[in-house]
């Protein structure tokens, strides 16, 4: 039992761990620590309910859906690079928030933003629902939901490391430099992954 929790608790944080588009705007708004535990639990929960969904047997829906997988690869790519277009602005004319001096986004803007970044991403469902999903009903019961349990707890800790971790950072962003090139590297991040879904 275990081991199915060590294996899927190791094999979720593989696939989380590369800095993508979701993982760049928690980490942006953790150095603001403008609302973090929302957008911690919303990405972590999100994950679960996917990884769940996996474990049920959507996957095979999912991978077999070609129009729901083109549907989601486009708009997500329109959504990557508009956002990207807004960091590259923010990073051009040198627009940052000091959490000190800034005032927050709301809740539900952040929310919906991070939304964007966790559905509109077609490889959020391979990595959780069509991956995970496999890789877990290669075991028996329970060890499938042991397995699924662990893949969970490594979204858990990954997102709360990232988000509430990002405020030790906070120092080297005292400057609005610092902030221009976390923005263009944001950008940058948007703009190949939006790159990545079009053509591939």
């Amino acid at each position: 039992m275990h081991t199915d929790f060590l294996s899927g608790l190791a094999t979720g944080l593989a696939l989380i761990v590369a800095i993508g588009s979701q993982n760049a705007y928690v980490l942006r708004q953790g150095i603001l620590r403008q609302h973090v535990l929302p957008l911690v639990l919303f990405c972590a929960l999100s994950d679960a309910v996917l990884i769940l969904a996996g474990i049920g047997g959507a996957g095979v829906l999912i991978r077999n859906n070609h129009t729901l997988m083109q549907v989601t690869r486009y708009g997500g790519a329109v959504f990557l690079a508009g956002y990207g277009l807004l960091a590259a602005r923010r990073s051009w004319q040198g627009q940052h928030v000091l959490t000190e001096q800034g005032s927050a986004v709301p809740l539900t803007v952040a929310l919906a933003t991070c939304f964007g970044f966790t559905f509109f991403n077609p490889h959020v469902y391979l990595d959780t629902v069509v991956l995970l999903g496999a890789i877990a009903n290669q075991r028996p019961d329970p060890g499938r939901w042991v397995f699924g349990a662990g893949a969970m707890t490594g979204s858990f800790l990954w997102f709360g490391a990232l988000g509430f971790g990002a405020r030790f950072l906070a120092p080297l962003f005292a400057t609005a430099r610092a902030w221009r090139v976390l923005d263009a590297l944001i950008a940058l991040t948007m703009w190949t992954m939006a790159t990545m879904l079009a053509i591939n």
